[in-house]
């Protein structure tokens, strides 16, 4: 189900998310050697793993959708009132982020909201 937000609303559950995946970052340096450099700009964050790939998380505001780029593909997803859903209906943003940012970094790696 997808819900009717205005842009601030978006803007605020965008913003949450990214702040989210920042948050995560830091955690997972701080009790791991995963070394996942996270880097924020604007509406966009670029995670770098060590060995050199990354995946990139943006706002695409118009849409009111979350788009992230993986090695794995291309996804985008819509807030349901509770969580990121992507839009193809395979599942939720940080169970796919877990599971990319794990295959891209060689090691399991949990990202919680």
């Amino acid at each position: 189900m997808q819900i009717v937000m205005t842009d601030l609303e978006f803007l605020a559950c965008a913003e949450r998310l990214l702040l989210a995946v920042e948050q995560n970052c830091d955690r997972i340096n701080d009790s791991t050697d995963a070394d996942v450099d996270n880097q924020r700009t604007g509406g966009m964050v670029t995670l770098t793993f060590r060995n050199g790939s990354q995946i990139i998380i943006n706002q695409q505001k118009p849409l009111h959708e979350i788009w992230m780029a993986a090695k794995s593909g291309g996804y985008h997803y819509r807030f349901d009132g509770r969580c990121w859903q992507c839009t193809k209906g395979s599942g939720e943003f940080f169970e796919h982020l877990s599971r990319d940012a794990s295959a891209q970094s060689g090691m399991a790696l949990r990202f919680t909201e």
